[in-house]
């Protein structure tokens, strides 16, 4: 019987690539990639000769039972997105419960993901949060955020650029202007930066200045006084 490895990739600065998913990496039989072509990079620089496979949203319901019988026969797969950790808002989940499922050993690295530092530096209460990851488009969008608006823990949100002000209307819309926010980007990339303050506050820094990068948005609950 072979295993699935999952293994955490750097989410900017290629440092935090850990010793021991180097080797994991180099020793599987094959690898997994969100995109071959951004992975490619990262295992060129890592000098990891290990064949790829592309494994993505749009064709992993068709690949995991051929991939759960690789394993069975005995194969290693080790299992990458873009970057960070796997099935975290990135494919994962699917061939993970099928290996659960079909009594495949699945091992997750420990390693880089973008919102534990996000939660971490935003200064809000991190004992207890609940992670929403990216939001529905148009459907759900309301009765999400109004179900949210109840939440007491720190709420984290993955956001794209390009949606960030209309999602900081709503948080003011939803939340209330006096919310405290944390949105970060580029973490741990060379223009990283962490702005804080009011939902209010935060949108108007925005507007002023629109956002770049990998985003990740940190909210308040609603205080219990």
């Amino acid at each position: 019987m072979g295993k699935l490895y999952i293994v955490p990739t750097p989410i900017g600065n290629l440092e935090d690539m850990t010793f021991r998913a180097i080797n994991v990496l180099k020793e599987a039989d094959c690898i997994l990639a969100e995109d071959t072509r951004t992975s490619g990079k990262l295992l060129k620089h890592f000098e990891i000769g290990t064949p790829m496979q592309s494994h993505h949203m749009h064709n992993e319901h068709k690949t995991v039972e051929n991939l759960v019988k690789r394993m069975q026969a005995g194969e290693t797969i080790a299992l990458i997105s873009d970057a960070g950790t796997p099935a975290i808002s990135d494919p994962g989940f699917l061939l993970t419960r099928a290996c659960v499922e079909n009594g495949i050993d699945v091992e997750c690295l420990p390693g880089a993901t973008a919102f534990v530092p996000a939660l971490v530096n935003s200064g809000l209460p991190n004992d207890k949060f609940v992670f929403e990851g990216f939001l529905p488009d148009k459907k759900g969008r309301q009765t999400r955020f109004l179900a949210l608006a109840e939440e007491t823990r720190t709420m984290i949100f993955y956001v794209s650029p390009h949606k960030l002000n209309k999602t900081l209307a709503e948080y003011v819309q939803y939340f209330g202007a006096d919310r405290p926010v944390s949105v970060s980007r580029e973490l741990s990339k060379l223009h990283e930066e962490t702005i804080r303050g009011t939902a209010e506050e935060v949108l108007k820094h925005f507007e002023a200045k629109p956002a770049k990068g990998e985003i990740v948005a940190c909210v308040g609950g609603k205080s219990l006084k």
